[in-house]
């Protein structure tokens, strides 16, 4: 399992105590996976968030690759939050281990811990607006 100053290093936990972290730990799960394997397949169902501890993802949407993604960087987050399928597919080009935590763990935070749940989707919302920047950039060229 990754620690927890491992896992303050994620953005998802800023501004989280290592006090806070160290009780949310429990609910994350742990996957290994083999290069070539597809963690996530567009279209399908996802119901957690990815962070990579170790090793490289390629995401793609519809054949086209959009971005490689390693060690520090998560993915999952869209489906945690509108619970659609999968909107890309996420395949594994370097041995990969992830950290998880899923839909039914985020809303056991929301009961337990709700300045926790708080600041993690503050967090969840900066990360996916950065994105979404990102992207609008790339479209409009500049």
């Amino acid at each position: 399992m990754v620690d927890t100053a491992a896992l303050q290093k994620y953005s998802l936990f800023g501004g989280l105590l290592p006090e806070e972290v160290e009780r949310i730990r429990p609910l994350l799960g742990h996957e290994e996976h083999a290069p070539g394997e597809l963690v996530m397949r567009e279209g399908e169902p996802n119901d957690r968030i990815y962070f990579i501890v170790e090793g490289r993802v390629e995401v793609s949407r519809r054949g086209v690759v959009l971005v490689e993604l390693g060690e520090g960087e998560t993915f999952g987050e869209m489906e945690l939050l509108d619970v659609m399928p999968s909107a890309a597919t996420v395949k594994v080009l370097a041995p990969l281990s992830v950290a998880t935590i899923t839909n039914r763990a985020v809303h056991e935070i929301f009961r337990l811990e709700p300045r926790s749940f708080a600041l993690i989707m503050m967090n969840l919302a900066r990360d996916l607006s950065r994105r979404l920047r990102r992207m609008d950039g790339i479209v409009s060229g500049a």
